[in-house]
């Protein structure tokens, strides 16, 4: 078995033993329109490898069921309808156990076919697929984590909570003015968004060695954080309002004690842990705050050599946009990042969820500046 062939069968297995402490009930509820049911994410990453790889390149190749691509495409529109996002958790048929024969057949199929190909298109396309379904396996946990947060009964699922990590240090590191290179410059997997490699001048700066932690973000809500307009930009200032937010996600104070929902349950908050579950708005209330602000993302990476990184995705004060010289990609493959370049901001590193392997100091992760439900933190810069 060659080492390609291996990777594929030890990603597609991490999918199922994410999925394996889950009830029946578990797989289908859609809480919110970020967020997808289990049910869809496994189907979902079954179907790119169909659509994308075994259509394509196996011959007289048999689609497991032809209303797949209509129920489990997510994006691409230039592959044909799709059903609405939203609706994602209406999809109690097809039943949990189909889904599974679903996953198997696709697995046969591309077992077989990268045992017996040296195309550098498939090669290429299946390491694209193992990519992304590793991105799809943090969203499941972040997925089921949210969901399972609105039963009061706050289940545990996983003895990993996802979220406990300490700081090291909080010193700060001083970066000179310069010159320096951005991107993806080496011959191993990234993707398209890390490309093309570009050069960008930075004043000198200091960034925390440090992530911030609950007990420092404790004192901003003690210090009436949420209640004072100056820290917030405006459009967060009518989102807290709007949303009546006065404490980041999860959290739930239980006699005058701060806890806040695990994967492992209800567990009083650690001061000193690593704060998690951040949005982009929060933040930047809590870096104004401080009387300091968020690294750009150009920033970040040239700084990242020099602290570790990696418990908490890490948000930057740039907008996502494409590099110069980035070239959408050719095909469906293409759509993803080509039309997603708009109203989202971009966070570095990678989590305690992120799946082993998949990570690097160009990687370039996107959200809406609302969101919450990844495991964010905040890395202050001046």
């Amino acid at each position: 078995m060659n080492t390609l062939t291996k990777k594929y069968i030890e990603t597609r297995q991490r999918t199922e033993a994410l999925c394996k402490p889950l009830q029946v009930e578990d797989y289908t509820p859609q809480s919110a329109i970020f967020t997808s049911p289990p049910k869809w994410h496994i189907a979902h990453v079954s179907w790119f490898f169909e659509e994308m790889i075994l259509k394509n390149h196996v011959a007289n190749y048999k689609v497991f069921n032809k209303d797949f691509g209509f129920l489990f495409n997510s994006y691409y529109n230039s592959i044909g309808e799709r059903i609405e996002r939203h609706n994602r958790g209406l999809l109690t048929r097809p039943k949990i156990e189909t889904i599974y024969d679903f996953r198997a057949y696709v697995d046969k199929a591309m077992i077989e076919l990268l045992e017996s190909t040296s195309d550098k298109d498939i090669i290429s396309l299946t390491i694209l697929g193992i990519n992304h379904e590793q991105q799809h396996q943090e969203l499941l946990i972040s997925d089921i984590k949210y969901t399972l947060s609105f039963n009061p009964l706050y289940p545990k699922l996983y003895e990993k909570n996802y979220i406990t990590h300490f700081n090291k240090t909080e010193d700060w590191l001083k970066i000179d003015e310069g010159i320096y290179t951005i991107g993806h410059d080496s011959n191993d997997f990234c993707f398209d968004n890390e490309l093309g490699v570009h050069r960008v001048f930075l004043e000198p700066f200091e960034i925390s060695n440090g992530l911030v932690t609950y007990g420092d973000f404790i004192a901003f809500i003690k210090d009436s954080g949420y209640q004072k307009p100056e820290y917030w930009l405006d459009e967060a200032w009518f989102w807290i309002n709007d949303n009546k937010i006065k404490h980041p996600m999860y959290w739930k104070n239980v006699n005058d004690q701060w806890h806040h929902y695990t994967l492992s349950g209800l567990e009083t908050i650690n001061k000193n842990a690593i704060l998690t579950h951040i949005s982009f708005y929060e933040a930047s209330a809590f870096a104004q705050w401080k009387g300091c602000r968020l690294p750009t993302e150009f920033e970040w990476e040239v700084a990242s050599k020099q602290f570790q990184w990696g418990t908490h995705w890490e948000w930057t004060n740039s907008a996502y946009l494409p590099y110069p010289k980035f070239k959408t990609a050719e095909g469906a493959v293409g759509e993803y990042n080509g039309k997603f370049m708009i109203n989202q901001m971009v966070l570095r590193g990678a989590s305690n969820a992120t799946a082993p392997g998949h990570s690097r100091h160009t990687y370039r992760n996107f959200f809406h500046p609302q969101a919450q439900w990844q495991f964010s933190g905040i890395r202050l810069a001046k």
